[in-house]
């Protein structure tokens, strides 16, 4: 598998996970929890950058 493509991949599963922290998060009125979330889902949008980046650069 491509680097960039695994970088997109995990970016997906980063969002994702990031987004059911999130919402359980608001759930259970727990604000850390829900601040973990909205970090992951952050760190899968810059992964997915990434991914973007390395696939202009054929890499």
């Amino acid at each position: 598998m491509k680097s960039s493509t695994k970088d997109r991949a995990e970016s997906t599963f980063h969002e994702l996970k990031g987004k059911v922290k999130e919402v359980a998060g608001k759930l259970t009125d727990n604000p850390k929890l829900e601040a973990e979330g909205t970090v992951e889902k952050i760190a899968g949008k810059v992964q997915e950058k990434v991914g973007q980046v390395k696939k202009v650069l054929g890499k």
